[in-house]
């Protein structure tokens, strides 16, 4: 059966443009890492780097899986991003006891480069909070935590 489409009117694609969360969570996602970026600069961290560091702080001794869960990553691309900072000496990714599991760990390098980043990611943190102001800072965060129950199942 050959269905006729219509195409979307103007009207249909600017509301498309201006509602969807989609596009809107992703376009401010940019924004924030823009600015995250420039002010870790000086560090030779991207914030995404510096968000991996972090995770793997906290964890430990991490599989690749758990830290995937934890950042709402597909293993592949959280894979990807952790090879530069291998190459860069900052944590290491080995096989576990079980070969398919693996395990990120910080390196001692590891532990100084978010230690010197810490006071660029603060700096960041504050333009951001004081841009918003503390109570729309607490809203976004709130509402933040209630979109990502989005990747839960039902």
């Amino acid at each position: 059966m050959n269905e006729q489409r219509h195409q979307p009117s103007a009207a249909q694609l600017s509301e498309i443009a201006a509602t969807c969360a989609c596009s809107n969570v992703r376009k401010a996602a940019r924004v924030v890492t823009q600015l995250y970026d420039e002010v870790l600069q000086p560090t030779g961290l991207r914030s995404t780097q510096f968000t991996l560091l972090v995770a793997v702080a906290l964890l430990g001794e991490a599989p690749v899986t758990q830290l995937a869960e934890a950042l709402v990553m597909d293993r592949t691309t959280l894979a990807r991003n952790l090879k530069p900072l291998e190459c860069l000496g900052l944590l290491t990714v080995e096989a576990g006891t079980d070969r398919r599991k693996h395990l990120a760990k910080l390196t001692e390098d590891g532990r100084q480069a978010l230690a010197s980043a810490l006071p660029y990611w603060e700096q960041a943190q504050h333009r951001v909070v004081t841009r918003l102001g503390q109570e729309r800072w607490h809203a976004l965060r709130s509402s933040l935590q209630a979109t990502m129950t989005l990747a839960q199942p039902l």
